[in-house]
């Protein structure tokens, strides 16, 4: 009997190991050394200044990533059921305007009202003014399907700028983008007069937020699993060239808005550096064998509330924090208007709304 019950553990000690380094996974892992993480003090130094986060309209939506403000002053945002909702900060309640039938992430109005909306789903859309449903503009560049547009922005001269976070994983899956670090991101834009997309940038890692420069010269796209900022120059003597913006932030960089009122760039960081995920990035095999794990034994985002405001040099102007297990978090994306930040979460099941310092 005891040798039954040592080979039928011995059985069970081979299949899981078999299961742990063999059972197929979607990643092809490559190897890189990321630069050491900053240390949380001076220009990152913890603070509580987003501890005053309103939630406005729980039960109401979930995973509001990203918003658009109309002429109006009305606040738009993209439900994770597919609805695209609008705040009237005068009424305070939301109504829900249309739905793209996917997941739509960011938006940007254009100068004639028109909400242009990546849909990690459906692609790129529009919904023209007093339209309830959206049309695609674009599913695909290249003969590449868009499997997770993500941000948008729209230039002074109606060109719409937008990121394919990852040509290879979809709605769900920025794990395992950003674990296989194998730059599949793009950076994008769709021109009106033609109704083509244009390639600007790609080889991004996990190509996420996006944001035109005040003077319309540049946008910048952030790469989440980098922990940088590319900026592709769009006019000037560097025309068609990109260059970094900011690099080795101290947290994994989701979407930028510019704010024309104060001349900056908010940049919502989804959580701080994950120590965990540092220490694998070299060791692709390993990163493989972690994908393996339940869940709960991967390296996960800490519930950390961090915006950062950069000047148009990429220097860090404000540091918004807060690190609590109550805290608005992940924030995913930050926008200024009307003397407030509206804060956007993937997951959080409000939108934020807290007074801009």
């Amino acid at each position: 009997m005891k040798r039954i019950i040592v080979r039928a553990v011995l059985v069970l000690v081979a299949a899981f190991l078999a299961w742990l380094f063999l059972w197929p996974v979607p990643i092809e892992p490559r190897a890189w050394k990321p630069p050491p993480a900053p240390k949380l003090e001076g220009p990152y130094a913890p603070n509580d200044a987003l501890a005053k986060v309103e939630w406005l309209g729980r039960g109401q939506l979930r995973g509001p990533e990203a918003t658009a403000v109309d002429a109006a002053g009305r606040v738009y945002t993209g439900a994770a059921d597919g609805r695209i909702l609008r705040f009237d900060p005068a009424g305070g309640g939301f109504e829900a305007v249309a739905s793209t039938g996917g997941r739509p992430l960011g938006l940007a109005f254009g100068s004639d009202g028109t909400l242009y909306v990546c849909d990690a789903v459906k692609g790129l859309l529009a919904l023209a003014p007093g339209a309830k449903e959206p049309r695609t503009l674009a599913a695909g560049h290249g003969g590449v399907p868009f499997r997770l547009a993500d941000d948008v922005d729209v230039g002074p001269d109606g060109t719409v700028y937008f990121s394919d976070a990852s040509s290879r994983f979809g709605v769900g899956q920025t794990r395992e983008d950003v674990m296989e670090h194998g730059g599949a991101g793009r950076l994008l834009a769709w021109r009106p007069a033609t109704g083509t997309t244009e390639l600007l940038l790609s080889g991004l890692q996990f190509a996420n937020g996006v944001a035109v420069a005040g003077d319309g010269a540049s946008v910048l796209v952030t790469e989440t699993g980098a922990y940088r900022i590319t900026r592709y120059w769009l006019d000037g003597p560097k025309k068609g060239t990109s260059e970094l913006f900011i690099d080795n932030l101290p947290g994994l960089p989701d979407n930028v808005t510019f704010s024309r009122s104060r001349g900056i760039f908010w940049v919502a960081l989804f959580s701080p550096r994950v120590k965990a995920l540092d220490a694998l990035a070299p060791y692709p095999f390993l990163r493989q064998v972690v994908l393996r794990l339940p869940m709960w034994l991967q390296p996960q985002p800490a519930r950390h509330a961090f915006v950062l405001g950069l000047d148009q040099q990429g220097r860090v102007a404000f540091n918004l924090q807060h690190d609590s297990p109550g805290a608005f978090a992940p924030v995913t994306s930050a926008r200024e208007h009307g003397g407030w930040l509206w804060l956007g979460s993937l997951s959080r099941e409000a939108l934020g709304r807290v007074r801009a310092p």
